[in-house]
């Protein structure tokens, strides 16, 4: 997993080219304007996906996983926090192969509060928990980069 401030993305290019063009296009683009939901950018490759959300409790909030993709969380505006655990760490719940999720059960390992200023990264082994309010409940307009891995 990566956590870091937007000013200091470029130093995460070259690790791979789907990352590459995720970075490149967070960079040169207005995310304001994208539309809600899938906006593509290479196919399958690489594609964003703008959402808005109210934070919540962490009681109500589920653990995600990938198997094929790794995720870029920007957010537009607001904060949350993002838990992370290491997917051995966890108890497998569910599995929707045509939608690359899987579902967990347990223990949040680390907290990463997010900020519109703050980027993670997390690829297959990061499971990670979004959607929870840090402090007071608050609304929550993102972009969420998905690139292959």
């Amino acid at each position: 997993m990566i956590y870091t401030k937007r000013e200091n993305l470029r130093r995460y290019l070259g690790m791979s080219s789907s990352l590459d063009t995720a970075i490149h296009h967070l960079l040169s683009t207005d995310l304001s304007q994208l539309h809600k939901g899938r906006n593509d950018i290479d196919g399958d490759q690489t594609f964003v996906n703008r959402f808005d959300y109210q934070t919540m409790p962490q009681e109500q909030a589920s653990w995600e996983g990938h198997a094929k993709y790794a995720d870029m969380h920007v957010l537009l505006s607001g904060h949350e926090k993002i838990g992370v655990t290491n997917a051995a760490a966890l108890k497998e719940t569910a599995r929707k192969p045509e939608e690359d999720f899987i579902g967990y059960e347990g223990d949040v390992q680390v907290w990463f509060p997010m900020t519109t200023e703050d980027i993670l990264i997390v690829f297959p082994e990061d499971v990670h928990m979004v959607k929870v309010m840090d402090g007071e409940s608050t609304l929550v307009e993102k972009a969420c980069y998905k690139f292959k891995v």
